[in-house]
């Protein structure tokens, strides 16, 4: 089931720190690599695969514990922990964004009654910033006035910069940091060449799509949430199970 980068791990082909072979058994059933003297138990090294294979197929942990047969709490416990290591591994990652830029704000959470869009109650800020080509940054912001988002524009983008928005008032001053084009949806207009932000709307659809499924999610842990998604779409031209591997296991074990 799982794919042959973790297979040759678990069942001791190679040594899962520096991939050459050589493992050897240990009197306490765990495994040493000649090479590098790395020490881990295959047992383990297999089950924490596993999970992580459901986590990486998006499954949630409900259905992962049923399929896997472990406790449901501790398949939660684990699922968290590897968003929590991948929102540590964005921030790591993370570099000022330059070139065409889109930027915008949107609102998590269930239906509710009241306002919609901005100003509605009881959602989620998540304030977006997509580097064309490159990219995306996610951040729960307090509220969407001027000097929170320019604060956060100022930090997370080149000087310099084509910025592209919509005519929310917030953004007025953005001329400061570079040229600005306005995609005034309040006149019908959405797409017009290069004047758009279609890729940070798309990358808002692809969120909260697969939030969907989590059938309501903590509010405490949004912020874990959205890096995890962060992640997925900045790293979707890439194997993602390996570098979740190394993120999620290699570093813990």
């Amino acid at each position: 089931m799982i794919k042959g980068v973790a297979r040759k791990y678990f069942e001791g082909k190679n040594c899962l720190f520096c991939d050459k072979s050589g493992l050897y058994r240990l009197a306490d059933k765990r495994v040493k690599c000649k090479h590098c003297n790395k020490r881990y138990s295959l047992t383990k090294l297999k089950r924490d695969m596993l999970v992580l294979y459901y986590f990486y197929l998006e499954i949630s942990a409900r259905k992962a514990s049923k399929e896997l047969n472990f406790n449901y709490k501790t398949i939660q416990s684990r699922f968290m922990r590897f968003r929590k290591l991948i929102a540590d591994y964005c921030n790591q990652e993370a570099k000022k964004l330059n070139g065409e830029i889109e930027i915008d704000e949107s609102y998590f959470g269930g239906k509710r009654k009241g306002n919609r869009g901005r100003g509605a109650n009881n959602k989620t800020i998540v304030f977006g910033i997509l580097e064309r080509n490159g990219s995306v940054y996610t951040k729960i912001v307090e509220n969407v006035s001027a000097e929170t988002l320019m604060e956060e524009i100022k930090n997370k983008t080149q000087k310099g910069s084509v910025f592209y928005t919509d005519g929310w008032r917030s953004y007025a001053d953005l001329k400061q940091f570079g040229k600005h084009n306005i995609i005034k949806h309040n006149e019908d207009q959405f797409a017009d060449g290069h004047n758009h932000i279609n890729g940070i709307e798309g990358f808002w659809s692809y969120a909260k799509e697969r939030f969907h499924k989590y059938h309501g999610i903590n509010h405490a842990n949004y912020p874990l949430y959205l890096k995890e998604m962060e992640f997925r779409s900045n790293h979707r031209n890439e194997s993602i199970f390996n570098l979740l591997v190394d993120i999620c296991v290699r570093r813990r074990v």
